[in-house]
């Protein structure tokens, strides 16, 4: 019998990307799965059911017989527990570590749940990295909506009327996201720095055209896994008053600095803000977790005392065609390392399923949620 994978649609607000496209139905197919798809499920995100069709997709008519159908459930945002049973295995982004009570409703529904942000950053899991592709667009789309917001164009140009200086573009936290964003900004012609608690990455800033912020402070900012770690207050205090100096300089700042569980850390206070140059954009990609400016209202785009603040929230979902291609590449990278005989195989042997795994057998397995927790979901 052929393992079954189901795709219903997304029901978060706003939410337009879809977990398998039409060629991840193709490659799905190679590994021996059969997959059944709710109809209209990627339309909001470029691809229509004839699609689909063409690559040999089974209908269900509604999310209910989705999960009848299937015994894994391919999601973007991690479907509701309601309805799951022992037999289910749902994988999706789930956010485990800010919402644990949540984890406990699907071991308490007997599914199989794995987390995607939680996968390794090690070699062997890159093509599975689902929060490194989506951090990509999210820097990438960053600068595009600073560029649009700002008064001002982002090139160095010698017109008739003479020239026009560049664009002075700071990106706060130089991850996947900060990164992109450098990259993107240099490529529309901006003269770009990076700055970033980890000096480790001064080099990949460099290499990309950018300038490092030389900003010091007592310690080191490497966390574990290659992310940030929350900075103490006394760091805090010395990288923002060296910070605010810089600030009034730029044009464009976007932040992008976040701690796995853990509220955005404030990289820009109001009274920084307000000693920018009116006209100036700040682009806060860490909205959705509280934002690194003290300014930002997640989802709105503000101006204070002239300066533009935009508080994006689920960037990759304003570019849902690419995104849910490069997400459904990495959900079918994760799977294949699962799948043997045309069926599950679960090995907490290893690394990344083991470190991705959250609840299985009615149980919250995952040790770092299980923390969260407390004894009472585990007694």
């Amino acid at each position: 019998m052929s393992l079954i994978v189901g795709v219903a649609k997304e029901t978060a607000p706003g939410e337009r990307r879809v977990a398998v496209t039409p060629k991840a139905v193709e490659l799905l197919s190679k590994l021996g799965a059969e997959v059944w798809l709710e109809k209209g499920a990627g339309y909001d995100s470029g691809f229509p059911d004839p699609e689909y069709d063409a690559k040999g997709v089974h209908w269900a008519s509604n999310a209910a017989e989705v999960r009848e159908k299937a015994q894994v459930l391919l999601c973007v945002r991690a479907v509701e527990p309601q309805g799951l049973d022992a037999r289910h295995a749902v994988i999706g982004f789930c956010d485990p570590l800010s919402e644990p009570h949540r984890a406990a409703l699907f071991a308490e529904s007997g599914a199989t749940l794995f987390s995607v942000e939680l996968i390794p950053r090690i070699t062997r899991a890159q093509s599975m990295d689902a929060l490194s592709s989506m951090a990509s667009i999210s820097g990438y789309k960053a600068v595009i909506l600073a560029a649009g917001a700002l008064p001002r164009m982002f090139p160095l140009m010698m017109t008739a009327a003479g020239a026009i200086a560049a664009t002075r573009v700071l990106i706060l936290g130089a991850g996947v996201a900060g990164l992109q964003a450098i990259a993107t900004a240099r490529r529309l012609g901006a003269v770009v720095m990076g700055y970033d608690v980890r000096s480790a990455v001064k080099e990949q800033i460099e290499s990309l055209g950018a300038k490092f912020l030389q900003i010091t402070i007592e310690g080191s900012g490497e966390g574990e896994g290659g992310y940030a770690r929350q900075l103490t207050e006394a760091q805090i205090r010395g990288q923002r008053e060296q910070m605010g100096a810089a600030l009034r300089e730029m044009d464009v700042v976007i932040t992008t600095a976040a701690v796995p569980g853990k509220k955005a850390p404030i990289l820009l206070t109001k009274e920084m803000v307000r000693g920018m140059a009116p006209g100036s954009v700040v682009v806060d990609i860490a909205a959705e977790r509280g934002g690194n400016c003290e300014l930002t209202k997640p989802g709105e785009t503000i101006v204070d005392h002239g300066v533009t603040i935009i508080g994006p929230v689920n960037i990759p979902s304003s570019v849902p065609y690419h995104a849910s291609q490069m997400y459904a590449r990495n959900l079918v990278a994760f799977l294949k390392n699962m799948v043997k005989d045309q069926q599950l195989h679960i090995d907490s042997n290893d690394e990344i399923v083991r470190d991705t795994l959250v609840t299985q057998g009615g149980r919250v397995v995952h040790p770092k949620v299980q923390a969260l927790l407390g004894s009472v979901v585990n007694a």
